[in-house]
């Protein structure tokens, strides 16, 4: 079996170093926009995953981008364009590869776990609404897993 909670925690910390940007598990992170929050979703295991330690397991993330206000300009608000620039960082940071070795750049590290695959499952885009203080941008990542 493998088990989500050291994956969600290693995929926050990849967010993380790899954005220079707060993560939030579930919950807005003790910081002001910009963020990203980080959801876990659907599982699906093949086989008997309690039983057999040999079975894969793919796991879906949303990531929500949420842009805010420049603190260095009263009466700013979040932007539509900030949202997308989250975006395209969070898509570098998770599927970006090495081109000489094919390689991912940012590494998912978890003991006992190989990952086999990373794509984005859907994304739904952005808030419709620009007048909005904040506007997020949402994107979901499909991780499948083998054991190591």
């Amino acid at each position: 079996m493998i088990d989500r909670r050291p994956f969600t925690a290693a995929l926050a910390a990849l967010l993380a170093s790899a954005t220079s940007l707060p993560v939030g598990r579930g919950r807005m992170p003790d910081a002001k926009p910009p963020y990203l929050l980080l959801y876990s979703l659907d599982a699906v295991t093949s086989g008997a995953p309690l039983a057999d330690e040999n079975e894969d397991a793919s796991y879906v993330y949303q990531v929500t981008c949420v842009s805010g206000p420049d603190p260095t300009r009263p009466g700013s608000t979040g932007s539509v364009d900030q949202a997308e620039w989250l975006v395209d960082k969070v898509k570098r940071a998770i599927l970006a590869r090495d081109t000489g070795t094919g390689r991912w750049v940012s590494p998912i590290t978890v003991p006992g776990v190989s990952v086999m695959c990373r794509e984005v499952d859907v994304e739904p885009g952005g808030t419709n609404d620009p007048g909005d203080a904040i506007i997020s941008y949402v994107i979901r990542f499909r991780f499948d897993l083998t054991p190591a």
